[in-house]
């Protein structure tokens, strides 16, 4: 589940120390599955563990994650760095903000996913958002486009060359292509 490294292990029995007997550490995610999610390790008192919390013994200590934030911190890694800036420690999660799938989940939650993992996230800069609507019978995702993208002139290539072409790389035997939806036209919501 989550991956605390060596370093980041030793850096919190060191913290520890100086806290009261018996206190752990705490990682958690605030508002999982959204886009706001934030990710964050904490002391952990032993009054302050819940039974329903999950455990995660190490060699000095213990990590407690609740059980809300579980599902989202899958695949999540935290390390200690010390580089020429000084030291750091560093939360992954990358999860957090949305709750990855399996393999074998329904096509639209595929789907869904990696707009939401890894589309959104590079329409963002440019202040626009994409939207699963739907998967017709014969293949195509369907495709809802807001924000900056709504009016953008790019828009034919970023859903052919970027969306539609890494659809098809990963799910090429079930997705055939790639439809907007989206009423692009000029106004005072489109992204010039």
């Amino acid at each position: 589940m989550i991956n605390i490294s060596e370093s980041a292990q030793t850096h919190f029995v060191k913290l520890l120390s100086q806290q009261a007997e018996g206190t752990s550490i705490r990682v958690f995610v605030v508002n999982p599955g959204t886009a706001k999610a934030e990710c964050g390790v904490s002391y952990c008192p032993a009054e302050a563990v819940e039974p329903e919390d999950i455990k995660i013994p190490f060699d000095e200590f213990s990590a407690y994650i609740d059980a809300e934030s579980e599902p989202f911190l899958v695949d999540a890694e935290i390390d200690f760095v010390t580089d020429q800036m000084g030291s750091q420690l560093t939360l992954k999660a990358p999860n957090a903000k949305l709750r990855k799938v399996s393999d074998d989940a329904p096509l639209f939650e595929r789907v869904h996913y990696f707009i939401q993992a890894e589309v959104n996230p590079q329409l963002a800069g440019h202040g626009g958002e994409c939207t699963l609507m739907e998967i017709t019978d014969d293949g195509y995702a369907v495709l809802q486009f807001g924000g900056g993208c709504n009016g953008c002139s790019q828009i034919d290539v970023t859903v052919k060359d970027g969306i539609e072409r890494q659809l098809i790389d990963l799910m090429g035997n079930e997705i055939k292509g790639v439809k907007d939806m989206t009423e692009h036209e000029r106004g005072e919501h489109s992204y010039y």
